[in-house]
C-alpha cells in the first residue's frame, strides 16, 4: 500500500492524518506513506516530528469577497494540481487521503484526474468549501458527525468514523489519572483551555472567573491560558487578588501538555469546539460547557457545538452571551447537579466514536480491494 495523505493549516486537519497514518503502519508495516503540504508550515513541523515523509506544493485559499488576488490563488492551484500528479504518479500512490485545509484540494482533484483511489475526511459538523468541493470526486467521504451528512447528497459512499484520537485519549481513567496528577478523588476539578495561542475573550471571562473562585473555594480548577493570553492574564489575575504562584486550588498554566491525563482527571470541561477536542470530550465522557469561537470559517464551531447540545451531551454559551458571572452559575449548576453531570457525561460517551482510526483504515483498505 502507497498511501498519500494531504491536510494543513491546523492542527485540527493535521492530527487526524497524522494518526491515520500511525494507524496504517502499524496494521501493514509494508505499507509507504508520504504527506504533501505547505512549506514552511504547521503541517511541516508536526509530520517531520512524527517521523513520515513530505512532499511541498505552493497554494493558499480563495478570498470570499472578490478580489484580483483570487487570479493568482487559481493560477497557483492549477499548478499545484499539476506538482501533485508528478508526486503521485513518482511515489505509485494506491490512494490519496485528504483531511481538510486548502493544501487537499490539489492532491485529490489530481488523484482523481489520474484514476487513483481518493477519499476525504471531515472533521467539522459543518463541512468547509474544500470538503463538499472534493466530495464530488472522492471515492469515500468519511464524516466525524452525524449531522453532516446532508451536506454531502452526491457523495457515492458516506461512512460515519468519527474523529482520530490519540490512544492516550481512549485508554486513561479518571482514578489513575487523579493518583498520577496528586488530586483528590472526591474534589470537583475543572479543567478549561484558551487553545494553543490563547482566545483573548475566553481569557477575558476566566479572570473573574478565577477570582469569584479564589473567594468561594467551589473549584479545583486548572486553566491553559495559551501563548498570547500567558503575557498579560497573570498581571490581570493578580490585581484581582489572584497569585497564580499560590497552587493550592488554582492552577493557571500556558499550555496543558498531558491533556490525556487532566482531561480523564476532570469533573466539567469549559472550551471552544473544535472537532478534535469535542472528539476527545466524548472519548472520555465528560460533561462540557462549551464556547464555540464565531471567527472560524461558515461559523462551524456553533455547529460542533449544537451536534451535542442537540443530544444533552453538552451545554452552550454563545461569546456573545457570555459574562463571568453566567460562565460560573452554569459551571456551579453542574457541580451541584450530580444526575445533570452524569446525564451530559454519558450522552457525550455515547457519541463517541472510539475506532475512527480503525474504520477509515478499513475504508481505505476495501477501497483498494475493489
Amino acid at each position: 500500500m502507497n498511501i498519500i495523505l494531504a491536510g494543513g493549516g491546523t492542527a485540527g486537519h493535521i492530527n487526524p492524518a497524522l494518526t491515520v497514518a500511525k494507524t496504517v503502519r502499524a496494521k501493514n508495516p509494508s505499507s509507504r506513506i508520504l504527506f504533501i503540504g505547505n512549506r514552511d508550515s504547521l503541517e511541516e513541523k508536526l509530520v517531520k516530528n512524527s517521523g513520515f515523509d513530505i512532499e511541498f506544493i505552493k497554494v493558499e485559499g480563495l478570498r470570499r469577497s472578490f478580489s484580483p488576488k483570487n487570479i493568482k490563488t487559481l493560477q497557483m492551484f492549477l499548478k499545484s494540481v499539476s506538482d501533485c500528479k508528478k508526486i503521485i504518479r513518482s511515489f505509485k500512490a494506491d490512494m490519496v487521503v485528504g483531511t481538510g485545509g486548502y493544501v487537499s484540494a490539489p492532491a485529490v482533484y489530481a488523484a482523481h484526474l489520474l484514476g487513483v483511489k481518493t477519499c476525504i475526511h471531515e472533521q467539522n459538523a459543518y463541512p468547509g468549501v474544500t470538503s463538499r468541493f472534493l466530495s464530488r470526486f472522492a471515492d469515500c467521504v468519511f464524516i466525524s458527525f452525524e449531522s453532516s451528512r446532508k451536506y454531502f447528497e452526491k457523495s457515492k459512499n458516506i461512512v460515519l468514523s468519527g474523529n482520530p484520537l490519540d490512544e492516550a485519549f481512549l485508554f486513561c481513567d479518571k482514578k489513575s489519572a487523579r493518583e498520577k496528577l496528586k488530586i483528590p478523588q472526591d474534589a470537583f476539578y475543572l479543567l478549561s483551555f484558551a487553545g494553543s495561542l490563547g482566545a483573548r475573550e475566553i481569557n477575558k471571562l476566566f479572570l473573574d472567573f478565577i477570582a469569584e473562585n479564589k473567594k468561594n473555594h467551589d473549584f479545583l480548577h486548572t486553566h491553559a491560558t495559551g501563548s498570547f493570553g500567558y503575557k498579560w492574564m497573570p498581571d490581570e489575575l493578580k490585581k484581582r487578588g489572584v497569585d497564580i504562584r499560590d497552587k493550592s486550588e488554582i492552577f493557571v498554566e500556558e499550555y496543558i501538555y498531558d491533556m490525556p491525563l487532566r482531561l480523564a482527571a476532570c469533573d466539567l470541561v469549559i472550551s471552544r469546539a473544535g472537532a478534535i477536542t469535542l472528539g476527545e470530550i466524548m472519548a472520555q465522557g465528560k460533561p462540557s460547557i462549551l464556547i464555540p469561537s464565531p471567527n472560524v470559517t461558515h461559523n462551524h464551531q456553533y455547529h460542533n457545538a449544537m451536534s451535542l447540545v442537540s443530544q444533552g451531551a453538552a451545554l452552550i454559551l454563545e461569546e456573545k452571551d457570555a459574562t463571568p458571572d453566567k460562565l460560573y452559575s452554569m459551571a456551579l449548576s453542574i457541580k451541584n447537579d450530580p444526575a445533570l453531570a452524569k446525564r451530559l457525561g454519558d450522552n457525550a460517551r455515547k457519541m463517541a466514536q472510539l475506532r475512527a482510526a480503525e474504520v477509515i483504515y478499513r475504508g481505505m483498505y476495501d477501497l483498494m480491494k475493489k
